[in-house]
């Protein structure tokens, strides 16, 4: 399985402490850094998707549980009228970030912050963030991606003036974390609380 180059080199610090650890106190000594670089595959894995094609789709930018689905933002929102779906992540879900609707990347915004638990609703504005908007002619979808406790760095690949297609890769958090997607009012809503989905293959909502 595809591992994401932002591991690699978590990846081999382990393995370079595991072989450290063997040189000088033995076999033994190496088993919890092989764990740690067993943990760090797994974490930064990158499996492939299937992202559905049919057209006015959004479709989710991570794997996670649905914590928002269609509500109203809160403080720290986006200027303008949106319906929110929030995503929490733990440290068990793919982490690899990927684009929710085709088009052009006209935004790109990093905003300083806290590191309250990504569970925590006012965790979306008091956090730290990057922000991309994704606009396909008149429609504009945001993807707020969002650290937690845990996730002390958002990767971000995305620049203005990027075209992307739906379902591409465009970054990753690391250790748990969660997306808040902003999407226009009028969009139809096919998750719920609750709900587990995959990103670049679950339909979150739908747009005219």
């Amino acid at each position: 399985m595809p591992i994401d180059r932002a591991g690699i080199p978590f990846i081999l610090i382990a393995l370079a402490l595991a072989a450290l650890a063997a040189w000088s106190g033995g076999r033994t000594w190496s088993v919890p850094f092989l764990i740690l670089a067993a943990f760090f595959v797994f974490f930064f894995r990158d499996p492939n998707r299937t992202t559905p094609v049919d057209p006015g789709l959004v479709v989710s930018p991570a794997d996670g549980r649905v914590m928002i689905a269609g509500g109203m933002p809160g403080p720290g929102a986006p200027a303008g009228e949106w319906r929110q779906i929030s995503i929490f992540l733990s440290p068990m879900d793919v982490h690899v970030n990927r684009t929710p609707i085709e088009g052009a990347v006209t935004h790109v915004e990093y905003h300083p912050g806290s590191f309250l638990p990504a569970y925590k609703v006012e965790a979306g504005h008091l956090n730290e963030w990057t922000e991309v908007w994704f606009e396909r002619g008149s429609r504009r979808v945001i993807c707020r991606q969002i650290v937690g406790i845990l996730a002390r760095r958002i990767v971000c690949r995305l620049k203005p003036g990027d075209v992307v297609t739906r379902g591409q890769r465009f970054g990753v958090m690391k250790f748990g974390s969660r997306i808040d997607l902003f999407v226009p009012p009028d969009a139809e809503i096919r998750v719920k609380p609750g709900d587990r989905v995959v990103a670049g293959e679950s339909v979150l909502a739908s747009m005219s």
